[in-house]
């Protein structure tokens, strides 16, 4: 624990750089369809083929428990930057497809061996605020990094930020091959990190272990549609900002950081409070909230004031959701760890692939049969979670 803060530092900026890769592409959607003279769901083909590359993760997952964090964390840094480079380079639609599901299999080993690795040197009744402060990388790619991206594609084309985080992703796959034995990546050199934890389990074992955990199921599921649930809203947003309030690049970029300060404040009130309010009650909490400001949504929309309100307390409440979920993963299968928080990630990922097919569809009729389906897989969530309570009473 001596070496966290600076150790936490490299962690929230790798994810960082992953995540923007990631939602980058949400409020600009529409830019990169013209650049590739494509319509809205030929698009949501293209993300939904990304969040399915995300089932991937449990493949590689196992590796990690075997062979070490260290090992997964270089995997998907590779993985990232060959994707980002692709995007760049890249001269057609399938291709820049094929750059996403490369760059999106990246995010998905580097953040289970983050997770995993903090996972096995952090006390549980203390997790959920390291884990949250993890999660701040996702908040900061929208409060800093799509802005960035959005400044980037205006004075340079859409290519140029695939360019800087290529650049980024293979920095720090450098850093993390170069310096294993000291500094802010000690704990994943050799010596305290590069090997699984004792017991950890093979690829079979480890299978095995998840599936046969009601528990580990309950919480998968749970997962599946939150993340569905808020990738509904998450597709369409700039289209509806555009739709309703002719937002232009500038404006999308700004709308992106609003979004992003909503979710910063989400995960600053888990680190706040997840551990002592105890992790499932701050779940509960987080998904009732998510529901009601779902169903808010379409009423704020009269004005842009109140439709940025709306999105910031739909996007808090979700943030605040997911971030209060990772410390009760990481503990339903210890010898598992990080094949289990794969599953998970490759759940969450499995959901935006739906909600990216099914969102288009459902904004033909209109944003709020989008709010309320959102809304109605909140609850369908409650339920999975209520069990998962149940399958694991007496823990926090």
């Amino acid at each position: 624990m001596k070496r966290l803060p600076s150790n936490l530092a490299f962690f929230i900026g790798a994810r960082a750089t992953s995540n923007t890769a990631y939602r980058l592409v949400y409020p600009f959607l529409p830019v990169f369809a013209r650049a590739f003279g494509v319509d809205l769901e030929t698009m949501s083909l293209a993300l939904s083929a990304r969040s399915a590359s995300g089932a991937l993760g449990p493949l590689l997952a196992p590796f990690t428990d075997r062979l070490g964090r260290r090992f997964g964390l270089s995997l998907g840094l590779g993985l990232f930057a060959a994707g980002a480079g692709l995007a760049f380079a890249g001269p057609q639609f399938l291709i820049f497809t094929v750059a996403l599901i490369l760059m999106t299999m990246g995010k998905y080993v580097i953040d289970p061996s983050i997770l995993a690795h903090l996972s096995d040197i952090v006390p549980y009744e203390r997790r959920g605020r390291v884990l949250a402060l993890t999660e701040l990388s996702w908040s900061l790619a929208f409060i800093l990094g799509v802005p960035a991206a959005g400044f980037l594609i205006a004075r340079f084309g859409w290519r140029s930020p695939f360019l800087a985080l290529a650049v980024l992703g293979l920095a720090g796959l450098i850093v993390v091959r170069a310096l294993p034995s000291g500094g802010a990546l000690a704990v994943v050199g050799r010596g305290e990190g590069d090997t699984a934890p004792a017991g950890g389990a093979g690829h079979r074992a480890s299978y095995k272990a998840v599936f046969r955990s009601p528990a580990a199921l309950s919480g998968i599921a749970m997962i599946l549609a939150v993340s569905m649930s808020n990738e509904l809203v998450n597709f369409v947003f700039g289209v509806w900002l555009e739709d309703s309030f002719g937002l232009k690049l500038a404006a999308l970029g700004a709308t992106a950081a609003v979004i992003g300060v909503a979710e910063f404040g989400g995960e600053g009130l888990v680190v706040a409070t997840v551990d002592r309010l105890g992790k499932t009650r701050a779940l509960m909490i987080g998904l009732a909230a998510n529901a009601a400001a779902a169903l808010v949504l379409p009423l704020a929309g009269r004005t842009m004031g109140t439709a940025l309100a709306g999105l910031a307390l739909f996007y808090l409440t979700f943030e605040y959701t997911v971030v209060s979920m990772l410390p009760v993963m990481s503990e339903i299968l210890p010898q598992a760890r990080a094949t289990l928080l794969a599953f998970y990630a490759a759940s969450f990922s499995v959901g935006r692939a739906f909600g990216s097919l099914l969102s288009p569809r459902l904004y033909g009729l209109g944003f709020t049969a989008v709010a309320l389906a959102a809304a109605g897989l909140n609850a369908v969530a409650f339920v999975f979670l209520l069990r998962l309570r149940h399958l694991t009473a007496g823990r926090g």
